[in-house]
């Protein structure tokens, strides 16, 4: 029963360390632009796509690394193993 004296104190402290990251969070601006860094991601992949190819001679074209969607493609619906 004496546990309680000192888990009640911890918890409390922990609830108020908490409540002090999140009022931190909103206030150095962490939660104003939730997707921009998803299609940050997107987007550079295709502007380094691009600045490469614009680098290589007429006709000629990169590959494709493997796994993206412009390989076989036969792999979208793969036989069950037997």
């Amino acid at each position: 029963m004496e546990v309680i004296y000192l888990l009640v104190p911890l918890s409390v402290a922990f609830l108020a360390f908490a409540v002090w990251v999140f009022f931190w969070a909103v206030r150095s601006e962490q939660y104003e632009d939730l997707e921009g860094p998803a299609h940050r991601i997107i987007l550079d992949d295709r502007e380094k796509r691009h600045e490469t190819a614009a680098r290589l001679p007429a006709g000629s074209r990169p590959a494709a690394p493997a796994g993206t969607a412009r390989d076989a493609g036969g792999d979208r619906h793969p036989e069950p193993p037997a």
